[in-house]
């Protein structure tokens, strides 16, 4: 992976991130740094998914595959806010 493609990934990720927790009802108790790693880590397996369906590589933008991020980024978003939000911790 070259240089750039990590640069790709972090900004993708970090517009992921943002767009998932935007859709996260409520105030989340996580970071940006965590937001950052969740909206990386959404990106990833989104993208995976979307070339898995055939709907990766679209002429123009690929809404399928921002969508299925920004609701994988969403629920990681979510699960962390909860996983941190115990008592106890």
């Amino acid at each position: 992976m070259e240089i750039s493609g990590i640069i790709s990934a972090i900004v993708i990720g970090v517009v992921i991130g943002v767009l998932g927790r935007l859709v996260v009802p409520g105030r989340q108790r996580i970071g940006v740094l965590w937001t950052i790693a969740v909206g990386i880590v959404a990106a990833l397996i989104g993208t995976a998914i979307a070339a898995g369906f055939d709907v990766a590589d679209t002429d123009g933008v690929d809404w399928v595959e921002l969508a299925i991020q920004t609701v994988l980024a969403a629920v990681g978003v979510a699960a962390l806010d909860r996983a941190k939000s115990r008592p106890g911790r």
